[in-house]
């Protein structure tokens, strides 16, 4: 199972319902791209919660009227085919209207704040 797409699909899927919030298993990569997309305010508040031994993240969805932040999100990596971009390529990596999400040396983050650092690294997906 490729858990980063299961994740992004399920933020999608809950705003295609009208969810309020959505319960997704925690992990260290669901988190941090979690707090990129509530940086981005493409989600509200994500906060993590411990029911026994297990932790659960918390994701509250966010809405202005009744039209989701989050249009639509496209994987580009995915296990069978990987994506890098350069450093150079990174400001084309996404349209002016979304944000592209970046694995790089230094940690889980938007293509801007890669091309500030000047890294590049596998392109997750693009978010609108």
């Amino acid at each position: 199972m490729y858990r980063i797409g299961d994740f992004l699909i399920q933020i999608k899927n809950a705003y295609g319902a009208g969810k309020k919030e959505l319960l997704y298993p925690y992990s260290k990569v669901a988190e941090s791209i979690g707090k990129i997309l509530s940086k981005e305010k493409y989600i509200g508040k994500i906060s993590v919660k411990t029911e026994g031994v297990r932790k659960i993240l918390v994701i509250e969805l966010k809405y202005e009227g009744r039209i989701p932040a989050m249009s639509d999100v496209k994987l580009v990596s995915k296990p069978s085919v990987h994506h890098y971009v350069g450093k150079s390529r990174l400001g084309r990596s996404v349209s002016s209207n979304g944000v592209s999400i970046i694995s790089t040396s230094a940690g889980i983050m938007t293509n801007r704040d890669a091309a500030k650092i000047g890294v590049g690294g596998e392109l997750i997906c693009r978010v609108f």
